[in-house]
């Protein structure tokens, strides 16, 4: 019983998703789309509010007439972040003939790649999973569209080293999160640090997140880092800003990975105020506004609501509306091959490999998928707390594409 809790949660989300969130379309085939989530786990600080943007956007595709025509049903079911009711889930959704899935959480890509490979369906990861799925020759059917752990492994070292004006000679942590999804980047990290000439010490902070106080206390006073590249996530993130506050390390010396880099991360560390100088990595934008955010809140105010109190937590609920607009777009690439819509996960995953130039009205950098390239280009953006808000630093760039792509090549090389 224990094990099929989350499943059985997870249905009664996805009852709740199909019939009472979605407008129907004017459409005679329904395509549906599966959508993993973790609204009651170690990342629930994610999920509550990603998932209701994917949600959002799904409904505002299907009340302004689907795609091409065609509804979508996207089912939404509630893993917690664990793999065995994510593979019960994995099986829900291909017998409800998903033709795509959203695949939360690294040790659940690892779980699921082969199931999705001889099933040919095409699953998404954006901003996590396995660095080398970006080849898509080796991984027909794993599509990270945002940068991996690899390219922001290398975007963070870049980043360190225009704030330090050169690396050599210079000590940078990495403190992540011990699990598949924390240690992924490392080799990279390492390769970087023989490159540039930089000592990097690793500090692995156990499951579930919350105690690091001795991992900081020998970054700031024994080690003496003059950079710290932050790997953390759910609870994690905000217990890693306080402890570092605590030991005097300055917050503007930290740049954190994609999810550590939310409004729930500031505000259960104490508040801007306490976070200020925190640089964080972003693969989406950050606020509220865009096109798209304006187009939902429209859709709200015409039915007589409010827009949802998730809208709020701009970073977390802006990825869900690009997680499931990427998919939405390979979805329309198949149904313009097969306008009656009766495509098949091989059809969406040639749809994605046909996304050029995607943008989402500057919501994400300019997206595009090819057959060898499942990745995008690996490009984020650099935001600071200053203020009382998150300021953008960057433009969208990617950094030491050479290295990250030798790896990429290397990991093929091994299977």
């Amino acid at each position: 019983m224990r094990r099929s809790f989350p499943l059985l949660l997870g249905l009664a989300v996805a009852v709740w998703t199909t019939h009472a969130s979605v407008a129907p379309a004017a459409a005679s085939h329904e395509i549906v789309m599966g959508f993993l989530c973790d609204r009651t786990g170690a990342t629930q600080t994610v999920g509550v509010n990603m998932c209701p943007g994917a949600q959002d956007y799904v409904r505002l595709v299907n009340a302004k007439g689907g795609v091409e025509g065609h509804r979508i049903r996207l089912i939404e079911i509630d893993h917690e972040y664990k793999v065995p009711p994510a593979v019960e889930a994995y099986e829900r959704y291909k017998k409800e003939g998903a033709v795509v899935i959203a695949v939360y959480g690294t040790p659940i890509v690892y779980a699921l790649t082969q199931r999705l490979t001889e099933d040919r369906i095409p699953g998404t990861t954006p901003g996590f999973g396995r660095g080398d799925a970006t080849d898509g020759t080796r991984y027909p059917y794993i599509f990270p569209i945002a940068a991996t752990y690899w390219s922001q492994g290398a975007a963070a070292v870049d980043f360190a080293r225009q704030q330090l004006g050169g690396l050599k000679g210079k000590k940078i942590a990495y403190l992540f999160y011990d699990n598949p999804a924390g240690r992924e980047p490392i080799p990279v990290v390492e390769e970087l640090s023989t490159k540039e000439g930089f000592q990097l010490k690793t500090f692995a902070v156990p499951p579930p997140g919350v105690e690091m106080g001795a991992q900081v206390l020998d970054i700031a006073q024994r080690y003496h880092a003059d950079f710290v590249i932050a790997h953390l996530f759910g609870r994690s993130p905000s217990v890693s800003i306080k402890e570092l506050k605590r030991v005097g390390y300055p917050l503007r010396k930290v740049v954190s990975f994609v999810w550590g880099s939310a409004e729930a991360d500031v505000e259960a560390a104490g508040g801007w105020p306490a976070a200020e100088g925190y640089h964080v990595m972003q693969f989406a934008g950050v606020g509220t506004d865009y096109p798209v955010l304006n187009e939902i809140r429209e859709m709200y105010k015409k039915e007589g609501q409010p827009a949802p109190k998730e809208m709020t937590s701009t970073v977390y609920y802006n990825r869900g509306v690009v997680w499931a607009a990427v998919q939405v777009e390979a979805v329309r690439n198949a149904i313009r091959a097969k306008p009656d819509g009766r495509i098949t996960g091989e059809d969406v995953k040639k749809g994605f490999e046909k996304i050029a130039n995607f943008t989402l009205g500057g919501l994400v950098p300019p997206l595009k998928i090819t057959p060898n390239d499942h990745e995008g280009g690996g490009l984020v953006q650099i935001y600071q707390v200053k203020g009382g808000k998150f300021a953008r630093e960057t433009d969208w760039f990617s950094a030491y594409n050479d290295v990250v792509a030798k790896h990429i090549k290397e990991a093929g090389a091994k299977k």
